[in-house]
């Protein structure tokens, strides 16, 4: 049974910290990079042909690898993601985003 108390961006990155901290700083950020880029390639897989359940695993340890590289490189996640979306698209400034689908917000 999962415990249904929401878990935030911040949470996350604590837990991960408090879980893997020790062993994420001795792999460095290099070494940590080649393994998020490695959870990357199996979302992929599972994006062209996964279940709806290995995809779901592929999202979320694609999220804590990506959460553990934060926590190597000392960015905190919850703060950068405020700074650039919490105003709305980086692009246009608008919250519904009004950008041409051609270009990258």
């Amino acid at each position: 049974m999962t415990d249904p108390t929401p878990l935030s961006l911040r949470d996350l990155q604590a837990l991960i910290l408090k879980m893997y901290g020790a062993k994420d700083v001795a792999r460095g950020v290099d070494g940590t990079f080649m393994w998020l880029m490695e959870e990357v390639g199996e979302l992929a897989a599972a994006l062209r042909e996964g279940t709806p359940e290995e995809l779901a695993l592929e999202f979320a340890d694609v999220l804590a690898w990506l959460a553990t590289i934060a926590n190597v490189a000392g960015v905190d996640l919850d703060a950068a993601v405020r700074k650039k979306y919490g105003s709305g698209c980086p692009g246009c400034g608008q919250f519904l985003c009004q950008c041409d689908l051609s270009e990258k917000p």
